[in-house]
């Protein structure tokens, strides 16, 4: 009885063991503060420079109307600088993971990882630039964060299961973006701000302290 009890907990660890080795472990909590702290400047950078354009003119014609191409340019630039940041910050504390655990950073799981996140947010991107060139400016925070949302569940397979949770609530957030555009950059803020900071520390507190 004791063999037969020791040999169903051998298959017990293999297959915990296969289950590990399919799955890419060592994204660090810390990038998901630096990334959320990252899109919170982000985010009052435009906030500052959509309320200074001018005080007295409705914030939809405020975006597609006089200051349209001004808006574009300096989104593109501030959200361009945000993902530079997040991404190079990311890719520092996860590799600094990777080595404390002695697992290899770029191996053939985080490189699926990696092609089932870009697949849905690459498509986002390609849709936002075709909204930017229609003048639909302001549902384009909430395609951002639905497509971003369904970039993390597609990928939370190859990962800790906790990105799928916070995927489900960026798409939640979108849709709320999408019911009220009018707030979109507030509910951008807190869903790749203020939730990247929540999920970063509990990671953080879960996995590596």
């Amino acid at each position: 009885m004791n063999n037969k009890e020791q040999h169903l907990e051998s298959l017990s660890e293999i297959r915990s063991l296969m289950r590990e080795s399919s799955k890419f472990i060592s994204l660090s909590g810390l990038s998901g503060v630096s990334a959320g702290i990252t899109a919170l400047i982000g985010a009052a950078v435009a906030y500052f420079y959509m309320r200074d354009r001018s005080e007295t003119v409705d914030y939809v014609q405020r975006v597609v109307g006089i200051t349209y191409s001004d808006f574009i340019q300096f989104f593109i630039i501030d959200a361009g600088l945000v993902l530079l940041v997040a991404t190079a910050l990311a890719l520092f504390f996860t590799r600094r993971k990777a080595r404390q655990q002695n697992l290899p950073a770029w191996d053939s799981t985080s490189k699926r990882l990696l092609v089932n996140l870009l697949i849905p947010i690459v498509a986002g991107g390609l849709f936002c630039i075709l909204m930017l060139n229609q003048g639909i400016v302001i549902m384009i925070a909430a395609a951002m964060l639905i497509f971003y949302g369904l970039g993390l569940i597609n990928a939370s397979k190859y990962t800790l299961g906790e990105i799928r949770w916070l995927g489900l609530i960026e798409i939640a957030l979108g849709l709320l973006a999408a019911m009220f555009p009018r707030n979109g950059l507030l509910f951008w803020a807190l869903g790749f701000g203020v939730m990247h900071i929540i999920y970063g520390i509990y990671m953080y507190m879960k996995y590596e302290r």
